[in-house]
């Protein structure tokens, strides 16, 4: 793109501070869901069901923001993803604070909650596709791993600054919320101001047909992404019920105890992604048949602990993991296919994600009524199908 060596670093700086706080959010969200659900009444299920519902919104209207970015421009799209993040963020507390002040019960709150959510999901998932797709814009098959894994480490970067927010539950249950919402709109702002415009022109080659999951050139990487992040979001919907009940914890210190471990998890991702990804040059597959085994062992872990010190360890490996997996599938994705779908595989990779948390935390949710370590046993045999199909790639280790 026509943009300079410098103006390439300030673009791919503010696009960074901009994934941190929406990683932030999201965070925050599901250290506190658990216990928030709770005090309002809702049982796993239903807490599990609202995640699903806003995950189909999300993986549905990915790609179309994904493609759409092809034709307004990345810029637009992203700021459309903040500001609707912004909205929907302080849309789900109020409901949440109407539901603690028992203006919302029931079967209203849970229908109330729901809509939020997925009126949330609908505008925010233009953010990560446009982003992605910025970064592909602006770099080539040389550096795209890195350029890709300066995302993932924004985003484990804000993993881990979003249960430090966490800590302001002790104010109120609601109060990392707002202040994520409030961090969002500012990053906004920020994007609005100060990100280089790509010329429109470079960005809306779009071709006639239409990129889908089931593309042969992209298949193998969606359904690692898929996978892997329906494991992990099991993990991380019972994560909180987990700890409240093993630990023998109150609302309040389960929040700061699962943000303690999920800054533990973003940590080695963060490290993973600065150090394997950045310096070490290593390629997408090789990425990805290192890193799934990590989660495999950190799912066992969990499986195995009986002491927050080991649970924060166990998340650790999950994050190492998903450090070096997550980068690896999204690059090898957007290596596999043409200048001019970009914005289309970028949204295809960014519903990953939400596709697996379309399964995962209802599934969680389900299993962990059935037994508190269900869900984690489940994971790790869901992972081993995967670590061996990453090994069956070492061949294209030159890739």
């Amino acid at each position: 793109m026509n943009l300079s060596d410098t103006q390439r670093k300030y673009a791919s700086r503010i696009i960074f501070i901009a994934i941190i706080t929406v990683a932030m959010g999201q965070t925050v969200v599901f250290a506190i869901l658990g216990p928030l659900g709770r005090e309002v009444g809702l049982n796993e299920m239903q807490i599990g069901f609202i995640i699903t519902c806003s995950s189909v919104i999300f993986s549905l209207f990915s790609p179309i923001w994904g493609r759409r970015s092809d034709v307004m421009g990345r810029k637009p799209v992203m700021i459309i993803g903040l500001v609707g993040y912004t909205v929907g963020t302080v849309f789900f507390a109020s409901t949440f604070y109407a539901g603690l002040n028992g203006w919302l019960t029931g079967w209203f709150l849970f229908a109330a909650l729901i809509f939020s959510r997925m009126t949330q999901s609908l505008v925010m998932s233009a953010t990560s596709p446009a982003a992605t797709a910025y970064v592909s814009d602006i770099t080539d098959v040389s550096n795209r791993t890195i350029g890709i894994g300066r995302i993932g480490a924004a985003h484990s970067l804000g993993t881990i600054l979003g249960p430090a927010i966490a800590y302001f539950s002790i104010i109120s249950l609601l109060a990392p919320i707002y202040m994520a919402a409030v961090m969002t709109f500012l990053a906004a702002i920020f994007v609005m101001v100060y990100l280089p415009a790509l010329p429109i022109a470079k960005t809306t080659i779009v071709t006639n047909k239409k990129l889908r999951y089931t593309d042969k050139r992209i298949l193998p990487f969606m359904v690692v992404g898929i996978a892997m992040f329906t494991g992990f979001s099991v993990v991380q919907q019972t994560l909180g019920y987990y700890f409240q009940d093993k630990l023998n914890l109150t609302a309040e210190v389960t929040a700061q105890q699962v943000g303690i471990a999920m800054m533990g998890s973003a940590i080695a991702a963060l490290v993973m992604q600065l150090l394997v990804v950045q310096r070490f040059g290593w390629t997408p597959f090789r990425l990805m048949r290192v890193g799934l085994p990590f989660m495999l062992l950190g799912f066992i872990g969990l499986t195995l602990g009986r002491e927050l010190f080991e649970f924060v360890l166990a998340m650790a490996l999950v994050g190492t993991g998903i450090g070096m997996s997550a980068p690896g599938f999204s690059a090898a994705a957007t290596l596999a296919v043409k200048a001019e779908e970009q914005g289309a595989v970028a949204g295809l990779i960014s519903a990953c994600p939400a596709l697996g948390f379309i399964v995962g935390p209802m599934l969680g949710g389900a299993l962990y009524q059935f037994h508190s370590t269900s869900p984690y046993i489940v994971s790790a045999i869901l992972f081993i199908p995967l670590v061996l199909f990453s090994w069956r790639m070492r061949g294209r280790d030159r890739v």
